[in-house]
């Protein structure tokens, strides 16, 4: 309820106590910092019926209301952006003003949404005949949120599926469910009973909400393998699905750069929230020309960020998440020394406590070492020589991924011709992570299905409907 105090799940507007409950860990220090419910089913059934009650009235609200109380959760994000903050970096591990900017663009996120329309097309109007066609909302939506950014993601769901018209049962990550419980109980002020409802729970609670037959769309984000079991127990009820996974995105840097100039831009672009962004660069390419100032540029600034307590003043990148994703990442490092690889910066991890992973980056592994081919998700990176342009997009497409990717030049046109080479759903030149309300986001390959953000990310959350109206002679 108050960030010192007992957190509990919303369900049709109340405050509701898990019939069990899970521990939540600081990762910076391990230490337990709060207990939160653990849902039972009998929970997210209530949950469901909750927002099932909810929706008829919610999507017979004129657009106009909707739009309003969409742009009030931002109003709200605003109000309280500093409890959340401290929050999110508490249980996240990012700095205090990593935690900030995700407030903070979580309530920009939410007034730009609220002020989008669900278009009416009309496709034939003749003497005959008017056909027209419409955006109907679904119904229920189970939201399924990471732990990298848990109110981003959260509100990237929320605010469009809202808006649409539908009711919304959202489950955070495990690991970061702090803040997004405290955002349902906020919301209690703010939207009518039974819009929407937080739950928390493990992976069982995930399974209940993919297989449940009330809720009429799925939308996930986190890990392909993840990924895949949603869409496997979606397809029972044939339920609607926007999936956004991961990715080993690359880097191409051509030797018309200004290597210290550029940099300081690569190294956030590959390591900002400690390296936990689906999108930030997961392999950096380098032309042989630039490779050795562009090396010694990185590892140079490098040395000015501090890794630490997110909490801490002057902190810039915080632990890895959770041990899971620590072990995983600590793996790739052992794995790449045992290899007799060389690390330009960093290469073992904190015995701790805390999840702390150096920045480390490799120089020029082998194409098919792990440190490569995985997904770190973590602040590991792997610097790579290239000569060939038509090699290095070769080499940059060889993944079954396709997210997101980037081209750095000062010759805009090639980057362009270059980028429209990737096979990645986004591809940035000369900048990282401009993510903008109206641009769609998509992944390609095995980095998602459907589209989050746009007009197009607006119509995933409703149906389509045709209708065609035959005009009746008149006397």
């Amino acid at each position: 309820m108050s960030f010192d105090g007992e957190y509990l799940m919303t369900i049709d507007g109340r405050a509701v106590a898990g019939e069990a409950s899970m521990a939540v860990i600081n990762p910076a220090n391990e230490a337990v910092i709060a207990q939160v419910p653990d849902a039972s089913r009998a929970q997210l059934d209530a949950a469901v019926t909750a927002a099932s009650r909810a929706f008829p009235i919610w999507s017979a609200r004129p657009l106009a209301e909707r739009q309003k109380l969409v742009a009030a959760i931002g109003a709200c994000l605003d109000q309280h952006k500093d409890m959340l903050s401290r929050i999110i970096t508490l249980e996240q591990g990012k700095s205090r003003a990593g935690s900030d900017w995700e407030v903070a663009t979580s309530a920009d996120w939410c007034r730009a949404v609220s002020t989008f329309s669900l278009p009416v097309e009309v496709i034939q109007d003749t003497d005959e005949r008017r056909v027209e066609i419409r955006h109907t909302p679904i119904g229920v939506v189970g939201a399924i949120t990471p732990w990298n950014a848990p109110i981003l993601m959260a509100i990237w769901k929320l605010a469009p599926a809202l808006l649409a018209g539908n009711t919304v049962v959202l489950k955070p990550s495990p690991y970061t469910p702090l803040a997004t419980l405290e955002l349902g109980r906020l919301l209690q002020d703010v939207l009518p009973p039974g819009v929407v409802n937080v739950v928390s729970g493990g992976n069982d609670l995930g399974q209940w909400m993919t297989d449940h037959p009330a809720i009429g769309k799925v939308s996930f984000t986190g890990s392909t393998a993840t990924g895949r079991r949603v869409m496997e127990s979606a397809a029972k009820t044939l339920k609607r699905i926007t999936l956004e996974l991961g990715g080993n995105d690359a880097a191409i840097v051509l030797p018309d750069v200004d290597p210290k100039a550029v940099a300081p831009q690569l190294f956030w672009g590959a390591f900002f929230n400690s390296a936990q962004v689906c999108v930030a660069i997961k392999r950096l390419y380098v032309h042989s020309d630039i490779y050795d100032a562009v090396a010694h540029e990185l590892v140079e600034y490098a040395k000015t960020v501090t890794v630490g307590d997110g909490a801490l003043q002057g902190v810039d990148l915080g632990p890895v998440q959770n041990k899971a994703q620590f072990e995983k990442v600590k793996g790739l490092l052992d794995d790449a020394r045992a290899k007799g690889q060389r690390f330009l910066l960093g290469g073992e991890a904190s015995k701790g406590p805390g999840y702390f992973i150096p920045i480390s980056i490799v120089d020029n592994p082998p194409e098919d070492s792990r440190v490569v081919v995985e997904e770190a998700f973590g602040p590991v990176l792997p610097l790579l020589k290239f000569d060939d342009i038509n090699d290095v997009i070769r080499r940059a497409n060889d993944t079954d991924t396709g997210l997101g990717g980037s081209v750095w030049s000062g010759d805009v046109d090639k980057a362009r011709e270059i980028a429209g080479m990737l096979q990645t759903g986004t591809v940035w030149i000369n900048e990282m992570f401009a993510f903008s309300p109206e641009a769609p986001f998509s992944g390609h390959k095995q980095s998602g299905v459907g589209v989050e953000h746009g007009m197009q990310g607006l119509l995933e959350f409703t149906n389509t409907q045709t209708i065609t109206s035959r005009k009746l002679a008149t006397a």
